[in-house]
């Protein structure tokens, strides 16, 4: 027989409540016109980088990595 506890263990409880504070969060800032631009001009920002083949880290990262000023 399995048995299934009358009460959800407190750690759980917390990991939940922090993903619910989170989210609680993120749906705020999705409504801040000025958080959707930056992150829309991040995600750009990223797509071309890719396209252009510059690392993660941009073209100033480049130069400083390989020591080119």
């Amino acid at each position: 027989m399995i048995r299934v506890p009358g009460k959800i263990p407190l750690v759980v409880q917390r990991e939940n409540q922090a993903r619910a504070s989170r989210i609680d969060l993120l749906k705020v800032k999705i409504n801040s016109a000025a958080y959707l631009d930056e992150a829309i001009q991040r995600m750009a920002q990223v797509m071309s980088n890719e396209i252009l083949g510059i690392p993660q880290g941009g073209t100033v990262h480049e130069r400083q990595r390989t020591g080119r000023q």
